[in-house]
C-alpha cells in the first residue's frame, strides 16, 4: 500500500500518537495502529482483517455523541435503534445476528448476560471519552470466543498523559436537548488518571407513528437522561511491574411508548408513557509485569459487571377478565472474568501471544407470569449461571516486509455444552512493484444460548428452552486493497461468506406461545468495496458500499438485514481554524419479520440520511460548533413502527486548557 512499514517499540508507540497526521512537506502518512485483530498493535497495512478505526478525532470532527450514531457510516454493519435516543440499540455485522457481535470497553466484555439474546445495548453508549473504536469483521471465536461470530467491536477510552488537561463541552439543540461533557486527565510521576462525566438528555422525540394510534389518543414523545461516569487510571509500581484500573457506571432513563397487544389486535401504542431504567457497571483491574523487558510481557486482569434494568408499565392492559396495572419487570445479569496473556517476542518478526480465562455468567430476573385461575398476575423470579473456561494461542508473523500472518487457535469448556474448539488464520501478501495488498481469513466460532433463553420463562406467552444447542459458524473472506500516489488515492474489495449451523431463532405458535429453538443452517455472503481520495490535504473523501444476501431459508429468521448500504464521508478544512465534515448513508429496503402492531411479515423502505458539522477554533481555549442531523428530514422507520429522528440542529461550545505542572498555573491547550 504505498509504502509498507513495520513498527516497534517506540515506533509503534509514535503511530499510536500521530496516526492520520500528515508531515506537512510529505504526502506520506504513517499507517493507522490497530489492536484488535491480534490484540497487539500493529500497522493495519499489515494485517489480513476486515477492520474500520474510529479515531477521538473522527467523533470530534463528526460531533457524534452516542457510539450508535459512530457507526451508522461503518461497512458491513447495519445499526437499528427503536425510536430515538436511549431506544433498545442493535449491531448486525456482515448480516449475523447482534447478539453474534463481542463488544468490548477496554478489554471488558460488556454483553448483557440478562437479556434475552445477550446482546449489547449500543443505546446507552456516549462518545464524550471515547479515543477510539476498532470495528473488526468477520467470525473472530479463534481469539475471542463466543460471541463472536460475525465480528468485534473494540472500545478504548482516553487515558491521561503530561500536565493535568481540563476539559468541558455544553450543547443545545433539537427535541429538548442539553448535553454537556467534563474531563480532568494527566499524569504526574508514575500516576496516570482520567475523570469524566458525561450528560446526554432529550426530552421531546417523536417515535409513535401516528397512524398507529387508537381513534382519538394522543402521542406520547420519548424523553431520555443518561448520566455517565468513568476513570482510567495507571500506575508505575517498579521497573517491571504497573497496575491500571478502569471504571464506568451509567444511569439512564428512558421514556417511552409501550404497546398494548392483549385488549387490542393488532396492538395500538398504550395511552400511558412506560419508563425503563438502566444502570450499568463495567470494572477492570490488571497489573502488567515485564520481567524482561519487552520480550516477555503478562497481563493479569480481573473483570467485574452489573447490569440491571427495571421496567415500569403504568397501563391497565391484562386483557383479561380483570384488568390490572402490571407490576415492574426487574433484570440483573452480571459477569465475574479472571483473564491472562502472556506475550513473548519470539524474534523481531514472530511474537508469540497465550491466553486463559475463567468467566461466569449470571442473571436474576422476574417476568409477569399467569399463576392462578383467576389471571392473576405476579412476578415469576429466575436465577441461573454458568461457567466458561478456555485457553488460546496466536503466532503472529513478518516474512521479508512482504508477507504477513496471523493464526490462532483456542479452546473453550462450557459448563453445560462442553468443550468446543475454534481457530482463525489470516495471511497478507504486499506485491511488489504495485504495492497491492492481497488479503485473506479463514476461521470458525460458535454461540452458546443464553441463560435466559434457557431458563427464563415469561408466562403465559414465551417458554425457555433448555435443549438449545450451540449456534456454529464458518466464515472466510479474500479481497485486495490498491494505494495510489504516495496514499492520496485508495481503494479495495473484499468478498465474504459465513456459515452458521443451528441458527436460534424464535418461533410461535397459533396461539401466541413461543420460544427459541435451533433451526436450519443458514448462509450469509457478500462484498464490501470502498474508495478513498485525498484531493488535497484539506479536503478527504471516503466512500464504502456493502452487498450482504442471506439465503432464502433464513430470510424470516434474519430480518433487518438491508441487501444495499451506501455511505460517503467527507471532511474538509478551508482554513486552519474550521472543519466542515458531512456524511450520507443510503440503506436499502430490508425484511421486518413483523412490525410493532404484531400483524404480518413485510418489506420496509430504505432511507437516506446526511448529517452535516463544522467547528470552528476561536482561540487554543475555545471552539464553538453547529451540526444539523437528518438534513433533509427524511421520515423512516427503522425498525419498523418506531419512527427515527427527523431534522436536527444542535449548538454549542467547548473550552479546554491545561494546568503546568510545575506552577500550578493556567496554560493553553
Amino acid at each position: 500500500m504505498g509504502h509498507t512499514f513495520r513498527l516497534t517499540g517506540a515506533a509503534i508507540a509514535l503511530g499510536l500518537a500521530v496516526q492520520g497526521a500528515q508531515a506537512q512537506n510529505n504526502p506520506v502518512t504513517l499507517p493507522p495502529i490497530v489492536v484488535s485483530p491480534t490484540t497487539l498493535p500493529t500497522p493495519i497495512s499489515e494485517t489480513a482483517s476486515s477492520v474500520t478505526l474510529i479515531t477521538a478525532q473522527d467523533i470530534e470532527q463528526r460531533q457524534l455523541r452516542t457510539v450508535s450514531e459512530a457507526l451508522g457510516a461503518v461497512p458491513g454493519l447495519n445499526v437499528v435503534q427503536t425510536g430515538g435516543p436511549g431506544g433498545q440499540t442493535a449491531v448486525f455485522i456482515r448480516g449475523t445476528n447482534a447478539n453474534h457481535v463481542k463488544v468490548l470497553i477496554d478489554g471488558v466484555d460488556v454483553g448483557d448476560p440478562s437479556v434475552t439474546n445477550g446482546a449489547f445495548d449500543f443505546g446507552h453508549l456516549l462518545t464524550g471519552d471515547i479515543e477510539r473504536i476498532e470495528v473488526l469483521r468477520g467470525p473472530q471465536s479463534g481469539l475471542y470466543g463466543a460471541d463472536a461470530i460475525g465480528g468485534v467491536i473494540s472500545i478504548t477510552t482516553k487515558k491521561g498523559e503530561g500536565p493535568l488537561k481540563l476539559s468541558g463541552m455544553v450543547e443545545g439543540g433539537s427535541f429538548g436537548t442539553f448535553n454537556q461533557t467534563a474531563s480532568a486527565r494527566g499524569a504526574q510521576g508514575n500516576i496516570s488518571y482520567a475523570f469524566n462525566v458525561l450528560h446526554y438528555q432529550a426530552q421531546n422525540v417523536p417515535v409513535t407513528p401516528l397512524n398507529q394510534l387508537a381513534p382519538g389518543e394522543v402521542r406520547n414523545k420519548d424523553s431520555y437522561n443518561n448520566w455517565t461516569y468513568s476513570t482510567k487510571l495507571g500506575a508505575d509500581l517498579s521497573d517491571t511491574l504497573s497496575a491500571n484500573f478502569i471504571g464506568r457506571y451509567t444511569d439512564a432513563r428512558h421514556g417511552l411508548t409501550n404497546d398494548d397487544c392483549a385488549n387490542f389486535f393488532p396492538c395500538v401504542p398504550e395511552p400511558l408513557q412506560s419508563t425503563q431504567k438502566n444502570k450499568n457497571v463495567y470494572t477492570r483491574g490488571e497489573l502488567v509485569w515485564s520481567p524482561f523487558g519487552d520480550r516477555f510481557k503478562n497481563y493479569l486482569g480481573v473483570n467485574y459487571t452489573d447490569q440491571r434494568q427495571m421496567f415500569a408499565n403504568p397501563n391497565a392492559d391484562s386483557g383479561f377478565t380483570s384488568p390490572a396495572v402490571l407490576p415492574p419487570t426487574d433484570t440483573i445479569g452480571q459477569r465475574f472474568k479472571v483473564d491472562w496473556r502472556g506475550v513473548g517476542q519470539i524474534t523481531s518478526t514472530q511474537t508469540v501471544v497465550a491466553g486463559l480465562e475463567a468467566q461466569r455468567d449470571s442473571i436474576d430476573t422476574n417476568s409477569t407470569g399467569i399463576i392462578d385461575p383467576a389471571f392473576n398476575f405476579t412476578p415469576t423470579e429466575t436465577t441461573a449461571s454458568i461457567q466458561n473456561r478456555a485457553g488460546w494461542l496466536e503466532l503472529q508473523s513478518n516474512f521479508a516486509e512482504r508477507f504477513f500472518l496471523a493464526s490462532n487457535i483456542r479452546y473453550d469448556d462450557n459448563e453445560k455444552f462442553g468443550g468446543h474448539t475454534t481457530y482463525r488464520v489470516a495471511p497478507a501478501f504486499i506485491m511488489p512493484v504495485t504495492d497491492t495488498k492481497l488479503k485473506a481469513s479463514y476461521g470458525t466460532g460458535f454461540k452458546a444460548p443464553t441463560l435466559y433463553q434457557l431458563y427464563a420463562n415469561t408466562l403465559p406467552f414465551i417458554l425457555a428452552n433448555p435443549l438449545l444447542q450451540p449456534e456454529e459458524s464458518t466464515g472466510y473472506d479474500f479481497g485486495f486493497e490498491q494505494a495510489l500516489w504516495h496514499n492520496r488515492v485508495q481503494f479495495g474489495v473484499t468478498y465474504y461468506n459465513n456459515d452458521i449451523r443451528n441458527l436460534i431463532a424464535f418461533v410461535s405458535d397459533p396461539a401466541f406461545v413461543g420460544t427459541d429453538v435451533n433451526v436450519d443452517n443458514s448462509r450469509i455472503h457478500g462484498y464490501e468495496a470502498f474508495a478513498a481520495v485525498n484531493i488535497t490535504s484539506d479536503l478527504k473523501l471516503r466512500g464504502d458500499y456493502t452487498y450482504t444476501h442471506i439465503d432464502a431459508s433464513s430470510s424470516a429468521a434474519l430480518q433487518r438485514r438491508p441487501a444495499h448500504k451506501y455511505s460517503v464521508t467527507g471532511t474538509w478544512t478551508p482554513m486552519p481554524a474550521l472543519d466542515i465534515s458531512a456524511s450520507i448513508v443510503t440503506v436499502s429496503s430490508f425484511f421486518d419479520l413483523f412490525d410493532r402492531s404484531n400483524t404480518y411479515a413485510q418489506w420496509t423502505s430504505g432511507y437516506t440520511v446526511v448529517n452535516v458539522a463544522a467547528t470552528y477554533r476561536v482561540n487554543d481555549r475555545l471552539e464553538v460548533f453547529a451540526r444539523a442531523d437528518n438534513l433533509f428530514n427524511d421520515q423512516y422507520q427503522d425498525p419498523t413502527g418506531y419512527m427515527r429522528p427527523g431534522l436536527g440542529v444542535y449548538g454549542g461550545i467547548r473550552v479546554m486548557t491545561e494546568v503546568a505542572a510545575s506552577t500550578g498555573r493556567m496554560a493553553a491547550k
